[in-house]
């Protein structure tokens, strides 16, 4: 990602434009393309392209983000997706194994992160909760986003960080719930069925009212398009809430769960 950046900061410099006004070329903000040009956020093929239109510039741009390893720190499609939940005005997520990376506590995120094999260095960690933490800014935003969540109570049980870590986060579930735009339920144990064997996943509704489905596994991300896809992940999620306990009966839960 350096070496595109330093392609993306040499153009920019030849034709003797600012940050800024890149950025407002290209619809990112100033700080994305200082982000870009110093290799610490990867350079989307969409975004190329408008760069290689406003810096006159034969696709050089488009051909180095397009050949860029599918491997990073942060892949691509994990770029262009947290970039969509900033702006979402609807975000519905279904988290099979841990606490939407949304909910989580600074601890929380801390004690995932070490779960990580091979480990993670202790700088990485710090810049990855950092950038997890950021992301929690979505709950408080002046004009916030509708937010629903089901957690698998697997999630839930497994004391990740140990008994301290999971009581704070478990108080921190239940402060979120007192939000008016925020609803969470809790997909109880002991399903004989349910539609998302398949992982977690989240659904995004942009201000164009565009719907983004995104699921990331073990080996990589991706960012779900198609509309015919994205109506596949919302029938999941329709089915899934049907299943999940009601809210108060998720409150219920995360109180017998405090308790213990």
């Amino acid at each position: 990602m350096k070496m595109v950046g330093t392609q993306v900061a040499a153009a920019r410099t030849a034709r003797n434009m600012t940050q800024k006004r890149l950025g407002e070329l290209v619809r990112l903000d100033a700080e994305s393309i200082a982000s870009i040009e110093q290799g610490r956020r990867a350079l989307m093929p969409h975004v190329a392209e408008l760069m290689d239109q406003h810096l006159n510039l034969p696709g050089m741009l488009t051909a180095a983000a397009l050949g860029m390893p599918e491997r990073d720190a942060n892949p691509p499609w994990s770029e262009e997706y947290m970039d969509l939940e900033k702006r979402a005005i609807t975000l519905n997520w279904f988290e099979a194994m841990v606490i939407p990376g949304v909910l989580q506590t600074e601890t929380y995120m801390r004690a995932l992160f070490r779960c990580r094999v091979p480990a993670f260095l202790s700088e990485e960690i710090e810049d990855l909760t950092v950038r997890r933490l950021a992301r929690t800014e979505i709950l408080r935003r002046k004009h916030p986003p509708s937010l629903t969540f089901v957690i698998s109570e697997t999630g839930l049980r497994d004391r990740i960080g140990g008994d301290a870590v999971h009581a704070e986060q478990v108080r921190h579930l239940l402060g979120c719930m007192e939000f008016p735009h925020v609803t969470v339920q809790v997909l109880p144990l002991g399903q004989t069925y349910h539609p998302a064997l398949s992982g977690s996943f989240t659904m995004v509704e942009t201000p164009e009212h565009e719907h983004v489905g995104y699921f990331e596994g073990q080996r990589g991300s991706k960012l779900v398009t198609d509309p015919d896809d994205v109506s596949i992940l919302a029938q999941r999620y329709a089915m899934l809430r049907t299943q999940a306990l009601n809210p108060e009966e998720t409150r219920g839960l995360l109180e017998r769960l405090g308790e213990q």
